[in-house]
């Protein structure tokens, strides 16, 4: 597969565009640095502010606990944005390449949600049931690029989106007062984290439902000029 090929197949990402973002990719080049690399210590940092969100419904030491995991979360993104951005500079382009940025990219979104789930205000639930819709999401993506149609990273809860929200979450909790952080549900048990959680999974089923769509059209108006 050719170099601009894998260009169109990647997500679009302003940020790739911009002269410190190009910058910082030809010294990570030059000093050696494998996309592969990059990608595993995206889904580390994932791992980690996932174990770090967890653990803040402990109530020990939550407040760095949650703007460290939103720092990691964004690192996790930057990865994500600069594992491509290496390999085409480098020209180290592969398929197993592409193996190593979509398997740790589900990693991450997994443990970001399930982590999330586990935060104080967060719920189990809510959690796994948002991991399953951004992995679903990816899914669908991959599904209908098998079968012909053009990489769909498309909707309003694609993975940029599902972090930012719990980025958001995260530097809310850790800035904010406790008089200005708020409880509901039965017993008090749900926090901000069940709400951005509810909007990550809303979000992503009618991302879901738009890529299907959108897809299915796709590939239904080719069969027909063929």
């Amino acid at each position: 597969m050719s170099i601009e090929s894998k260009t169109l197949r990647r997500r679009p990402v302003p940020a790739r565009n911009t002269v410190w973002a190009r910058r910082f990719t030809q010294l990570l080049v030059k000093q050696g640095i494998k996309p592969n690399l990059i990608s595993m210590i995206g889904m580390l940092s994932a791992i980690i502010a996932g174990v770090l969100l967890s653990a803040t419904s402990s109530g020990f030491a939550t407040r760095p606990m949650w703007l460290i995991a939103a720092l990691l979360i964004f690192i996790r993104l930057l990865a994500n944005m600069f594992d491509g951005m290496v390999a085409l500079e480098s020209g180290s382009s592969s398929r197993v390449g592409e193996v190593f940025n979509e398997v740790p990219c589900r990693i991450s979104d997994i443990a970001v949600m399930v982590g999330a789930g586990f935060a104080l205000g967060g719920n189990a639930f809510l959690g796994m049931t948002a991991a399953c819709i951004a992995v679903l999401t990816a899914y669908i993506r991959a599904a209908l690029v098998v079968a012909g149609a053009p990489s769909d990273y498309s909707g309003i809860m694609a993975k940029p989106q599902r972090m930012w929200v719990v980025i958001a979450c995260a530097l809310y909790m850790g800035f904010a007062s406790g008089s200005w952080t708020f409880r509901w549900g039965q017993g008090g048990s749900l926090g901000l984290f069940a709400v951005g959680l509810i909007i990550i999974i809303a979000g992503g089923i009618l991302t879901v439902i738009s890529r299907l769509i959108t897809g299915i059209r796709l590939l239904d108006s080719g069969d027909q000029k063929s």
